[in-house]
């Protein structure tokens, strides 16, 4: 699960595949590209694909937990069924092998938190359409009656078209519904997400998640930025967003855009835009960037 937890990745039972390991017949592990708790992650080579995938594979002291195996179905699932040009993409699952896992789409390109930490924050040139394209994205995941639960800057991969990944915690809006606890990445998590007693989890979690996400675009850090040295057991300090104390105005952007990330920041879910309306709104900062602009050379405004 993409929570805040301790511990080093060494900790964590691995299989301890070296570049050519065999995840399964015509499924080789090139090298590891990090994970969670529950899976490894590696770049592969698919035989029958006869291209570079993204294997995601239980570690081997997980392989008969059976919540650890739903979770993988339930995310070859969704993956089966959305289709998405801002959705990574499956190209299936095998759940009863020795080693279950899935296969992914390999993209090219860095995560945003990569690209912010290394650069700092976005220019518009590549803000208000990465914002518009994630929004649009989420969007569809609406219409689908799905839920990502985990929209963050490390799950955006900068591409062309940018993808969201990882629907490692996805669920349906009805499976979101019955969640009772803290589930998500503590920074982008919407406060019902923090605490389901708010408000059961539904698409609205997710709006909230962009609007962090673009928040941290655009300033460089998290909208909800913890205390040092504050209590993981304290709600409150984990999870200062629980206050409802509105995220300072971010500096620097149109305030059009400044006013869309405020509103997906609203404490209540009702309060806050669809996706597909937070797409509307984008579009015309879209067309209205000063065409021709290089990236890196000043930073266009919008008219």
């Amino acid at each position: 699960m993409p929570q805040d937890r301790g511990g080093a990745a060494e900790e964590r039972p691995s299989w301890g595949l070296e570049g050519g390991g065999e995840v399964a017949p015509g499924r080789i592990a090139l090298e590891p590209l990090g994970g969670g708790w529950d899976f490894e992650v590696f770049l592969g080579w698919d035989e029958h694909l006869h291209a570079l995938v993204v294997l995601k594979v239980v570690r081997p002291h997980l392989v008969e937990d059976e919540r650890t195996l739903r979770a993988l179905a339930r995310e070859a699932e969704l993956l089966r069924r959305l289709a998405h040009p801002v959705i990574v993409r499956g190209f299936g699952a095998e759940l009863d092998r020795a080693r279950p896992h899935l296969v992914l789409e390999h993209l090219e390109g860095p995560t945003l938190s990569r690209t912010i930490r290394r650069t700092g924050p976005l220019d518009l040139a590549q803000l208000v359409p990465l914002a518009f394209q994630l929004a649009s994205g989420l969007a569809y995941l609406a219409n689908e009656g799905v839920v990502h639960l985990d929209v963050k800057p490390g799950n955006v991969i900068l591409g062309a078209p940018p993808r969201l990944v990882d629907l490692s915690i996805a669920r349906t809006v009805e499976e979101a519904g019955r969640v009772r606890g803290p589930l998500g990445t503590d920074a982008y998590m919407a406060p019902e997400q923090c605490d389901p007693a708010i408000a059961p989890l539904g698409t609205p979690a997710d709006v909230w998640g962009l609007g962090a996400t673009l928040f941290h675009a655009i300033t460089g850090e998290p909208p909800f930025p913890r205390a040092r040295g504050f209590d993981p057991e304290v709600p409150l300090e984990r999870f200062p967003q629980l206050r409802g104390d509105p995220a300072p105005e971010p500096h620097g952007c149109p305030p059009e855009l400044s006013a869309i990330v405020a509103d997906c920041l609203a404490f209540e879910p009702a309060e806050r835009p669809p996706a597909a309306a937070v797409a509307d709104r984008l579009e015309p900062l879209v067309a209205r960037i000063r065409p021709g602009r290089i990236l890196g050379r000043g930073r266009p405004r919008i008219r």
